[in-house]
Formats: structure tokens, C-alpha cells, sequence
């Protein structure tokens, strides 16, 4: 009987915890439910109401597919033969040939293009160093960089794509690499081709901006919490609101600028009423946290970006921030030590110092010194010379490295630099310093990049492929369930009903991973349907044949999954082995069965071998004899 109620708790844990999982994934069912309802001011105000829950909701929901939600999937190509051709230091007839060979060999596959390239030099016996590096570098060494190079290429191609797309808005986005040149984007609920082809393949744009003075920057964000408040006409406000007084310290009211844990704003009253006076009295406050170390940017929590950001860009608002004022965001969420995710708002003046073009070259290194990551710039001569004239005018000012509105770094001026070559410190980590080196190269050395596959799916299409995908689940259970109970009596009930259990396991450990249901995955559902049925189907036939023997009912369910074990363990186990192998070299859609039926294969052990047993036993303590057929 312990034994019995151990399996009982631990089933019911299980349930609980998947119902736990798919929580938000009902909520935001309903949530949007009810959105679909309302429309104009009721939509928008239901919509502000349940912001947060809303949010919640959708970041812990389960996520579907493109093939489910519709969207857009496109292939990208970086030209890595290009870029071959570009870095050559020299060209004459052999290196024209062989880029051509290669380009035409490789046209219709996405395997690496350097061993190849590398291979036509050596069958004609040509030296790599007579067109890239110097002429004592041997062909391994330049095989190297020029594979550094290209894999740097695709890096900064990715993510560039990346940035643009986070800018763009589109929500849980997928962003992969394939093969040695190839970047797949899914995008769902996308519907302009046009306008997704041009933010895919337009030029990067990299900017140098000061930033503004800080005590400007506070003045600003002040204005617009007090115009949110009603305590600031519109009409009153010019760009005569910037000019603060050079060197006066920025107004810090002890109820408006909160305190820093950990280096993030933190609201220090937690008490529910104070929070929503608070909210009353600063609702730009409320979510945007100043740095009170005085750098002039402000914190905001991820979850409230996108209310930041439509208080912004209200038309009244915009009244408010002087002409040559900007404010941007961080190009990418940071994470404090708590765990707490969070965006920095950033204020620029609107017009660029310098632009990307002139940056010829940039890499992530150490300081031999403090061995703390650095980033080595150079630039053209013409950016030397107007780089010395800003350095020299901005010392002590810190000046925002930006690539399509987004800022990745802003680093502090410490002296005139002159001669173009410039170090950028105060990264924390070796990959912060190599993604701000692929910024940089973002306008050096492009490697153009091409769409060369394009697929959109209609979100009613989506929604047949659910409708269809939920059909064909249904019907197979119903004709399961019907089987079961036709067959085996009372004991294929039980087994229809462990069917239940053994969906919303695989819905659940979805949901707790974050993994994305696709249609395939639709399709490894209905076949751990029947698997689960197969399982329960040799434990029937093995209590038949112990039946048979003359054993008592109780004996003969006990010794028939006992003896059915091995045999259902070890087809499940090879059935995994078989998905691993999908899972790992399979395409998106492969991948999207073989993880849903290794979910299922794992629920299926559980459900077939646990959870029926128990309901036996328990129909047999209560006196009821379950029939076999």
C-alpha cells in the first residue's frame, strides 16, 4: 500500500505541475479571447488594464510554430565568396578562375566554402600568401584567417539581422545559422514581404552620437513625468528646456529617483499602496529609473519596455524633447546579478558625429595589463581626422556606438586620439567585447547578404493547420478509445484514460522547456498516441496468458507488467534513440517531430506502466474486478 500511495503523490505531483506549466498558455488563450471582442477605447483600456498579467502570459506561454501561427520564413546567404574576393590583396587570371569555379561548384549547396577555396590553390600549386597576408605566411596560417574572417562575416551578418529585427518589434522570433553561410529567419505574424525584405537586406547603418549632458537628459525626463501628471503645459515647453546650467547637479527629488540595487533603479517602497501613489504621482517615474550615479541614462524593466515606448512616442510628448535630442534604447536586454532583465534608455543629440563607413577595421583583444577585454578600432584617414577633432572637443563626454537605433556600447573619451587608431575598454566579458567588434564591422568589409528562399504563411492557413492538426489528434483517440474498450473491456478504459494523463504530460514538459509546437510536432502527438496504446496493449495480452494459467486476477495484473516491462522499455528506448538522431540532424520542422515524440515516449513509460497499474490496484481494493476481454 505505500508503494501504491508513493506512485499516487508522485502522479499527482506530475499533474499539478503540468497544469502549472500550461497555465499561461490558457491565460493567454482567454486574454486574447477577450481582446478579440472589444475594439477601439474599450480595447486599448482593456489592454493597459491587464498589461502586466498579458505579458506574463505570453512570455510563459507555449509557443507555436510559424507553420501554426503564420509569419514568414526566409533563408538568407552571406556572399562569403565575395568577401574573398574583397580581402585579396592582389588578382590576376588564376585567382579570377578559381573564384569562379567556386562560385558556380558551390551555388546549390550550404556546406563551408573555405576547404574548398583553399583546395583549388592546391591542386594548381599556388601559394595562399601570394594573394592574402604577407609572403611568409604559410597556407595554414592564411587557411586560418581567411576562416576567421568568413565565419565573422556570417556572425555580424546574424547579427545585425538580429538587432534590426528586436527594433522591428516582432515578437519570439527565430534566428539561426545553417550550414557556413546561411542565416534562417522566422518571423511570425509578419505580414509585409516588402517591408521585411528591405529591413533584411538594407545596409547596416553605424553611428557615433554624443551623448547628451546629464543634468539635459534629467531636466527632459522630469518635463515629461510632470506633463503625464498635468502639472506641465505643452505649450510651455520649448527646447529652452535642455538648457541647464553647465556643471549644476541634476534636481534629484527623493520620491521620483529611486536607488540603485545592485546598479539597477529599484523602487524601495514595496507596499502596494505607496507603489500605486507613486504610479499617480511619476508614471514616467513609475517605470523609468534614473541612474542616480549621475550617467544620465535610465533603467527600465523588460516588461515595461513597450509602455515606455508608447508614452514616447504620444504626439504631446514628443512636443516636449528638444529638437536635437533623442532618446534610444540599448541594443540588447541586460541582465542584472538578481536575474532581473531590464532595457537602458539612452538620451543622444539626434545628429551623428561620425558614420560607420570610415571604420576600417576592428578586434576583440585583452589587456596585456589588466587582462580585461578591449576592443581595437582603426579608421580611414578621413575618419582619423574628424575622430581627433571629436575626441579632442568631447574629453570626459561619452559618445554611443549605435547600429540601427540601437546603442551597444558608450564608452567614455579620456584624451584626444589622433591617427585613427582608438581602444575601447569597460566590457565585462570576452563575447560583449566580440559582439561590439562585429558592430563595428558592420560597415567594413561587408559581405553582401541575399534572400534565396522566402516562404509566408497566412495566419488563416496557421489556423487550419491547428484545426486540422487538432482533427486529426481527435480522431485517432476516438477511434483508440473505441478499440481499447471494444477489445479489452474495462481494462482499455483504463487505458483510454492514462491517454489523458500522457497529452498533458507532453503539453506540459513543452511548456516548462519553452519549446514551439509545429505541425510535425502535431504529428509526433498522435503517433505517441498510439505507442501509448501499444504499450498497454502488451501488458493486457501478458495478464491474458497469466490468466490463463490459472493465477488469481490480482497475481496475474502484477506478474503481467512485471513481464511486459522489458519488452515496452526496450521499443521505447529505441524509438528515443531514433529521435535523438532526427532531433540532431533534422531540419526545423524534423526537429519539431522528433522532440514531441520523445516527450511522448517518456510519458508514455510513465502513463502505461504507472499510472494504469495504480488505477488496477485501486479498482481491486475497492472490490471492482477489471475484465481483460
Amino acid at each position: 500500500m505505500r508503494n501504491q500511495l508513493t506512485r499516487i503523490i508522485i502522479t499527482v505531483c506530475f499533474v499539478v505541475l503540468a497544469v502549472y506549466f500550461l497555465w499561461p498558455t490558457i491565460q493567454d488563450y482567454n486574454y486574447r479571447k477577450q481582446l478579440s471582442k472589444l475594439s477601439g477605447q474599450d480595447s486599448i483600456a482593456y489592454a493597459e488594464k491587464n498589461h502586466d498579467d498579458m505579458l506574463n502570459a505570453k512570455l510563459k506561454r507555449m509557443k507555436l510554430g510559424l507553420d501554426l501561427q503564420g509569419g514568414m520564413r526566409v533563408v538568407l546567404e552571406v556572399d562569403v565568396i565575395q568577401l574573398l574576393d574583397d580581402m585579396a590583396k592582389n588578382k590576376d587570371d588564376n585567382f579570377r578562375a578559381i573564384i569562379k569555379e567556386v562560385r558556380n561548384e558551390t551555388a546549390s549547396n550550404d556546406f563551408s566554402i573555405i576547404p574548398f577555396f583553399v583546395k583549388k590553390f592546391q591542386d594548381r600549386s599556388i601559394r595562399l600568401s601570394r594573394y592574402y597576408g604577407s609572403m611568409r605566411d604559410d597556407d595554414d596560417k592564411v587557411t586560418k584567417t581567411l576562416e576567421d574572417e568568413s565565419g565573422k562575416a556570417v556572425d555580424r551578418a546574424s547579427e545585425i539581422v538580429r538587432n534590426r529585427i528586436d527594433q522591428y518589434g516582432v515578437s519570439e522570433p527565430t534566428i539561426q545559422k545553417q550550414g557556413g553561410r546561411r542565416v534562417i529567419v522566422e518571423l511570425p505574424g509578419v505580414k509585409d514581404e516588402n517591408e521585411v525584405r528591405s529591413l533584411l537586406q538594407g545596409t547596416a547603418m553605424l553611428e557615433f552620437r554624443m551623448l547628451k549632458d546629464p543634468q539635459v537628459s534629467y531636466k527632459v525626463m522630469e518635463s515629461i513625468d510632470k506633463f503625464l501628471t498635468g502639472k506641465l503645459e505643452t505649450d510651455t515647453i520649448s527646447s529652452s528646456t535642455a538648457s541647464t546650467e553647465k556643471g549644476k547637479e541634476p534636481a534629484k527629488r527623493k520620491d521620483a529617483l529611486t536607488e540603485l540595487t545592485g546598479g539597477a533603479a529599484a523602487v524601495a517602497e514595496t507596499d502596494t499602496t505607496k507603489e500605486a501613489q507613486f504610479a499617480r504621482e511619476h508614471p514616467f517615474f513609475m517605470y523609468v529609473k534614473p541612474d542616480q550615479r549621475g550617467s544620465g541614462e535610465g533603467y527600465i524593466a523588460e516588461k515595461d519596455k513597450e509602455r515606455v515606448v508608447r508614452l514616447l512616442n504620444r504626439p504631446e510628448v514628443q512636443q516636449i524633447i528638444p529638437s536635437d535630442f533623442e532618446f534610444l534604447w540599448s541594443a540588447k536586454v541586460q541582465t542584472f546579478q538578481n536575474g532581473q532583465k531590464f532595457y537602458l534608455l539612452y538620451a543622444v543629440k539626434k545628429t551623428s558625429e561620425l558614420t560607420g563607413n570610415v571604420v576600417t577595421n576592428a578586434q576583440a583583444s585583452v589587456d596585456p595589463e589588466d587582462n580585461r577585454p578591449i576592443v581595437n578600432m582603426e579608421m580611414n584617414s578621413e575618419g582619423a581626422r574628424d575622430w581627433a577633432r571629436i575626441t579632442g572637443a568631447n574629453i570626459g563626454k561619452r559618445v554611443a556606438i549605435i547600429m540601427d537605433k540601437g546603442i551597444f556600447s558608450a564608452p567614455v573619451v579620456q584624451a584626444k586620439i589622433t591617427g585613427g587608431r582608438s581602444r575601447i575598454t569597460g566590457m565585462d566579458s570576452p563575447n560583449e567585447a566580440r559582439l561590439l567588434e562585429i558592430v563595428l564591422k558592420a560597415g567594413a568589409l561587408p559581405a553582401p547578404v541575399s534572400i534565396i528562399e522566402q516562404r509566408s504563411i497566412g495566419p488563416s492557413l496557421g489556423e487550419d493547420s491547428i484545426h486540422a492538426g487538432l482533427t486529426a489528434i481527435f480522431i485517432s483517440f476516438i477511434l483508440i478509445v473505441l478499440f481499447m474498450v471494444v477489445y479489452y473491456h474495462s481494462a482499455g478504459a483504463v487505458a483510454d484514460f492514462a491517454l489523458f494523463f500522457n497529452i498533458l504530460f507532453i503539453l506540459g514538459v513543452m511548456a516548462s522547456f519553452g519549446a514551439t509546437l509545429t505541425l510535425p510536432g502535431i504529428a509526433g502527438i498522435v503517433l505517441t498516441i498510439g505507442m501509448a496504446v501499444d504499450a498497454n496493449v502488451l501488458v493486457d495480452e501478458r495478464v491474458r496468458e497469466e490468466l490463463e494459467t490459472g493465477k488469481t486476477l490480482r497475481a496475474a495484473i502484477d506478474t503481467g507488467y512485471h513481464r511486459a516491462f522489458t519488452a515496452i522499455f526496450d521499443g521505447h528506448v529505441t524509438s528515443f534513440l531514433t529521435g535523438i538522431v532526427l532531433y540532431q540532424f533534422g531540419s526545423s520542422g524534423v526537429q519539431g517531430f522528433a522532440l514531441t515524440l520523445m516527450i511522448g515516449l517518456v510519458a508514455n513509460l510513465f502513463s502505461a506502466i504507472v499510472i494504469t497499474h495504480v488505477i488496477m490496484n485501486i479498482m481491486m481494493d475497492k472490490g471492482y474486478h477489471p475484465k481483460f476481454g
